[in-house]
């Protein structure tokens, strides 16, 4: 899983996501090229972000709602985090029974509990270029019996 590619896609990111089954990016693609690229990689779900065009919003919706071996994820660009989701967010989480809610848009890469609403908040940090981070990152995991399973947090390398 990765955000905030802000049109930069290192070629170490085909070699992290080798073994995986999908690839899961959290808004801010920054070029429809970079989306098609990771597309005829591996089967892509993705949500649009704040910086992306009209072409990428076409191709990619605001949130995702989809089950992955049992889990019920959300993926959407723009989300908060813990304590601190904006209004809109946190009704929607209110009513929509998420084990895995996935965001971008912060550069600062997350995995933290939500005991509130009982499910695990993931930010990938950013894996582009473009922005105020200093490490860009990226995390990658399987799921299985509605499980997160080999959590890894990986470095790609200093904006």
């Amino acid at each position: 899983m990765l955000s905030d590619t802000h049109g930069y896609l290192d070629d170490a990111v085909f070699q992290y996501f080798a073994e995986c089954d999908e690839i899961w990016h959290a808004g801010d693609f920054g070029t429809l090229e970079l989306s098609d690229r990771l597309a005829g990689f591996k089967p892509l779900l993705g949500v649009y972000g704040n910086i992306d065009g009209q072409d990428i919003r076409r191709a990619h919706p605001e949130n995702q709602f989809f089950e992955c071996e049992g889990m019920k994820v959300w993926m959407t660009h723009i989300g908060g985090y813990p304590g601190r989701y904006p209004t809109k967010i946190k009704e929607k989480l209110k009513s929509s029974q998420t084990d895995l809610f996935i965001c971008g848009h912060s550069h600062i890469l997350k995995v933290i509990p939500d005991h509130q609403f009982k499910f695990l908040h993931l930010n990938p940090g950013a894996a582009g270029k473009h922005g105020w981070h200093k490490m860009r990152t990226m995390i990658r995991f399987s799921i299985s019996d509605k499980k997160i399973h080999n959590l890894e947090a990986i470095e790609l390398g200093m904006r």
